[in-house]
């Protein structure tokens, strides 16, 4: 069965790394801040499998508050970067339904859910852990790089009708992060183990990494 990617809106755009042979896996990676896929699709091709699908969509372009208004990629506006910041949940609800329709257009098409990895960098990361936690459909695992979880305080009561209870999710963090600081990455993977089995939750940190992906998160999407 074909599904047609123009009615998820951000498949009709969005980069993606075919296979080189049958796919039988789709990895799905959500783009930080102000970016694109392109960057995220040039590393996915790096380490591709060839059974696997590697789609990386664009966020659509929105005033973002954190960056005085101005109009960039962003998966959802942001008004600060501390847990105590005030969210935009209506657009990270709407941006988290935009993406289970990816999933949803990736199991039409034959590939079982427990066969997608969600994952993502900064905002993205962010995105992908909210995601996946409201979705009812269970996923191979989740990869956060970088990241936190959206709508914290909403939680473990947001994720009663989650499919990814025992879902592995890996969160990746750099010590020397300026931006969202480790510990703050480090606060996250203890919420996780609240909402999730305890013992699916890795969270590792890399000395002297900055805000910025790195080959060993690269090379632990392999």
């Amino acid at each position: 069965m074909c599904g047609n990617n123009m009615s998820v809106p951000l498949l009709s755009e969005a980069l993606t790394v075919p296979g080189t042979e049958k796919e039988t896996a789709v990895v799905i990676f959500l783009h930080g801040l102000g970016d694109t896929g392109h960057g995220w699709a040039d590393a996915m091709t790096s380490i591709r499998l060839p059974y696997i699908k590697y789609i990386c969509p664009h966020a659509p372009r929105i005033p973002v508050t954190l960056n005085m208004k101005m109009t960039m990629p962003s998966w959802f506006d942001l008004t600060g970067l501390s847990p105590e910041s005030p969210e935009d949940e209506a657009g990270i609800k709407r941006a988290a339904e935009n993406i289970k329709a990816i999933i949803d257009h990736e199991v039409k098409n034959g590939i079982p859910s427990n066969r997608i990895i969600l994952g993502g960098f900064s905002q993205g990361g962010a995105l992908s852990l909210y995601t996946a936690l409201t979705s009812q459909q269970q996923l191979a695992g989740v990869v956060g790089l970088s990241c936190w979880l959206p709508l914290h305080k909403t939680f473990p009561q947001a994720a009663s009708g989650s499919g990814n209870k025992d879902t592995p999710i890996l969160q990746c963090h750099g010590e020397m992060d300026p931006m969202i600081p480790a510990q703050y990455g480090a606060m996250t993977a203890e919420k996780l183990k609240n909402i999730v089995s305890p013992q699916n939750v890795t969270f590792r940190t890399y000395p002297g990494l900055m805000h910025s992906s790195s080959e060993c998160y690269v090379l632990l999407l392999e």
